[in-house]
């Protein structure tokens, strides 16, 4: 794969951001480009890697079309995990998803794990090992995505991989997930951290209008989201930027070391809640001692423009309300936000009708990092109690 260069970057703390790299061409093999602008990573060391990265498919009632060609792009190498958080009565979409996934497998003799979000025994297992944020009054684990996350990346680390990256399932278009995932791959060969993350921007994300599909650059919710999150990134550092392009990134992927140590919060903030947390926390030389091997490898964060497109399943005006409301949440409520920036929040969110003359926008519920959960004790209790559970080769 050839991408631009990772020439340059902000630096915040422990924290290096680079400005966002396109990919140039999707595949390549010879290690000699002859340009200093250009970096490439062999398909070898791409292949090489994929059989380290879990990729985590979360999905919520999704047209099953869909959720089938996003199964067969990710790459053969690469252990699927699938946390589902479909109906499972009137009807029993879990069960249409659950066939799904079994002629899958027998097709292509694939790594999968899956398992429903509410199942008794995952929220027995939380319960036993003591990580009693995620659950709701009545002891099952929340319907958050976040939550949803949670429970992928600690069924990647009982697999032992290396990585884990996130893709929806609502993809249309089935070769931009396989090309997604080895953009992770390209950015972790780059990366010289264990502390890293690869977030995605993409190229466009069409639209479908009277003339025919009209090639946005943004979305509605992303332009707004990164606005403020490089607003933040100036506030904590004294200078202005523009580098952050990926602060609704649901496609993106991290290093098992990071995700060990960085909350996690409910609902659609959960993507600029983890640059958030990493300026936050890791932006300043203090409490150096709790995390030295953080702080002398830093946190790296690559942001990757894809070649394909992103076209996906629509939500809703009221979706992208909540995702606005989520995402601006999380930064006006950051230790950082000065109060001229939360000033510039409450006007903008109170102009397009997102929010009433007194109110706030919602402060995120966090859940704590999974680092300290013994993680064969939670993979045991799962296994003893749970009903959904399925392991395809693993």
């Amino acid at each position: 794969m050839l991408l631009e260069a990772p020439v340059y970057k902000e630096l915040f703390g422990a924290i290096e951001i680079y400005e966002v790299q396109k990919v140039i061409k999707l595949d390549t093999q010879t290690k000699d480009v002859g340009s200093f602008t250009v970096k490439n990573v062999p398909r070898e060391d791409i292949y090489r890697i994929l059989e380290d990265i879990a990729i985590v498919v979360p999905m919520r009632n999704e047209k099953l079309q869909l959720v089938d060609g996003v199964l067969k792009a990710i790459p053969h190498q690469c252990p699927i995990i699938i946390v589902s958080n479909s109906k499972r009565e009137g009807p029993n979409l879990f069960k249409q998803e659950v066939d799904l996934v079994k002629h899958f497998y027998n097709l292509t003799h694939s790594k999968v794990i899956m398992v429903h979000q509410k199942d008794a025994g995952i929220a027995r297992a939380f319960q036993e090992v003591g990580y009693t944020t995620i659950l709701d009054e009545k002891g099952s684990v929340r319907s958050g995505k976040g939550e949803g996350m949670i429970i992928g990346i600690l069924l990647a680390k009982a697999l032992g991989t290396k990585y884990v990256g996130f893709v929806d399932a609502d993809n249309y278009i089935p070769g931009a997930v396989n090309e997604y995932v080895k953009d992770y791959a390209a950015g972790f060969l780059m990366s010289e951290s264990d502390y890293s993350m690869v977030r995605l921007s993409w190229r466009h994300k069409p639209k479908v209008s009277k003339r025919g599909l009209y090639f946005r650059k943004w979305g509605r919710v992303s332009e707004i989201t990164n606005r403020y999150l490089n607003a933040l990134f100036g506030a904590g550092t004294n200078f202005e930027t523009n580098i952050i392009v990926t602060g609704n990134a649901g496609e993106h992927a991290m290093t098992v070391k990071l995700a060990e140590i960085l909350p996690f919060s409910t609902g659609y903030s959960i993507e600029p809640f983890e640059l958030v947390y990493t300026f936050e926390r890791f932006g300043k030389w203090e409490g150096v001692e709790e995390y030295r091997d953080v702080y002398d490898q830093g946190i790296e964060i690559f942001q990757i423009e894809t070649l394909n497109p992103h076209f996906h399943e629509e939500k809703g005006q009221q979706h992208v309300a909540s995702m606005i409301l989520s995402s601006l949440g999380v930064i006006y409520h950051s230790k950082l936000a000065t109060p001229a920036l939360k000033k510039r929040i409450l006007e903008d969110l109170r102009l397009h009708g997102l929010l009433g003359e007194n109110e706030e926008p919602p402060k995120p519920e966090v859940m704590p990092p999974i680092g300290e959960i013994d993680i064969n004790r939670w993979m045991r209790i799962l296994e003893e109690n749970a009903e959904t559970l399925f392991k395809f080769d693993v």
